[in-house]
């Protein structure tokens, strides 16, 4: 009879020689290699490593990453003594998926589900691990808006409907700079800006300008607003920078700086994390963050408490700002799930999901996900190098959806 040692040496064994999808298109013969600041985004065969080590990606933006230190007293996260049998259904399979299932269907480098601050499931594929930070891409954005509400508790932004170019002055003369803090954290400016990750939208052109100058240089390129402010959702990516200069402009300091001491430390981040800054040291605040699986899941147990971190009893960030940030209910009817998308509605950089219960999500391309149900405080941590931005454009979507349906039923929720 085997002992428990070579057991558990078998059972991590097995784990690790278990094929993960389209490994091989993804760059293992190559050790998962990390591309440059042209093809990291793109580029399948760098997909894996450029997530996990995007810091490390020369002349990117033609800035520099900026560092948050970590936590003197992380919050501490304790596992389970097993993890839990999820089950659930995905429309057109006759039996219900497992975790395993869903682990070799879709391309996900990490994924954590936290429950009640315990980690019920933390698993990884492609050599990833713990140590790892993985590239936020756009839920980059939803931590913006917490640096809004933070700034706007202290009294340094003065109102949401100030405009940007009142704190950022070199977005005087430009739509953006006309467009108020409110609109901006709603995607409601009015401009024509069409986001379609093809390398020919006004995405890319955006990109292009802010290669050739900075963030804030590249507002002069949306000029034309096609619907007045504040009335309909369009995504767009080159919004969330100009919030970031609105904060530069009003805490004196980086995203970095000012979140550091408010944010990550207060939270209990266990690692620090980095931000990509353009040359003008301003971080292109519509993705580019990158942190562990587990400090995620720090935020986002911070996020099931309303900004309450439990374990020391303080209140981190505004609560009222919170929920007219998370709350479908708080939003007006264009920005309300099944209008402001075909399924989710949208708050201040927050993707709202559809039922009474208030469920919403941080979201990126490419399948970076943090889900977040307060009322259960059920967290699950999901990132991925998905076949395409669009998670909607293959089964990931639907199936991460289906996914966190099943954690919700699991512990009793109701949709």
């Amino acid at each position: 009879m085997l002992s428990p040692k070579p057991l558990l040496f078998l059972l991590f064994s097995a784990l690790a020689v278990q094929a993960a999808p389209d490994e091989d298109r993804l760059g293992r013969a190559q050790g998962y290699p990390v591309g440059n600041a042209r093809n990291w985004f793109v580029q399948e065969s760098v997909r894996v490593g450029s997530f996990t080590h995007q810091a490390e990606i020369p002349r990117l933006l033609n800035g520099r990453p900026h560092e948050m230190a970590p936590s003197p007293r992380p919050l501490p996260l304790p596992r389970a003594a097993q993890e839990p049998d999820y089950r659930w259904r995905v429309d057109g399979h006759s039996r219900p998926l497992s975790v395993d299932d869903y682990l070799a269907r879709q391309r996900v480098m990490g994924l954590l589900v936290l429950k009640d601050g315990e980690i019920q499931l933390e698993r990884y594929q492609y050599e990833r691990g713990p140590e790892h930070r993985f590239v936020s891409n756009s839920m980059a954005k939803s931590i913006v808006a917490l640096a809004v509400g933070l700034a706007l508790q202290e009294g340094l932004l003065k109102s949401l409907d100030d405009r940007a170019d009142r704190y950022a002055p070199r977005l005087a003369g430009t739509l953006y700079g006309e467009t108020s803090l409110r609109n901006l954290l709603r995607m409601a400016s009015g401009a024509r800006f069409e986001e379609r990750y093809d390398g020919q939208d006004d995405l890319a052109r955006f990109g292009a300008a802010v290669q050739r100058g900075d963030l804030e240089s590249a507002a002069a390129l949306v000029d034309e607003r096609v619907a007045p402010q504040g009335q309909r959702f369009n995504y767009a990516s080159a919004e969330t920078p100009m919030l970031a200069a609105a904060l530069r402009g009003a805490t004196g300091q980086s995203l970095c700086e000012y979140l550091q001491s408010r944010l990550w430390q207060a939270m209990g981040a266990e690692s620090s994390a980095f931000w990509w800054s353009d040359r003008s040291g301003l971080e292109a605040a519509g993705g580019n963050f990158n942190a562990t699986l587990r400090d995620y899941a720090r935020l986002g147990h911070l996020l099931a408490h309303d900004g309450w971190r439990p374990d020391t009893r303080e209140q981190l960030l505004p609560r009222e700002f919170l929920l007219d940030a998370t709350d479908w209910h708080r939003q007006p009817a264009a920005f309300q799930p099944g209008r402001a998308s075909n399924y989710f509605g949208y708050g201040y950089q927050f993707w709202l999901f559809p039922g009474e219960a208030r469920r919403f999500a941080l979201l990126g391309v490419y399948g970076q996900m943090i889900f977040v149900d307060p009322q259960l405080k059920l967290v699950m941590v999901h990132t991925a190098a998905n076949a395409t931005a669009r998670s909607g454009q293959t089964s990931l979507a639907r199936e991460a959806d289906a996914l966190w349906r099943g954690l919700v039923a699991h512990y009793g929720g109701r949709w």
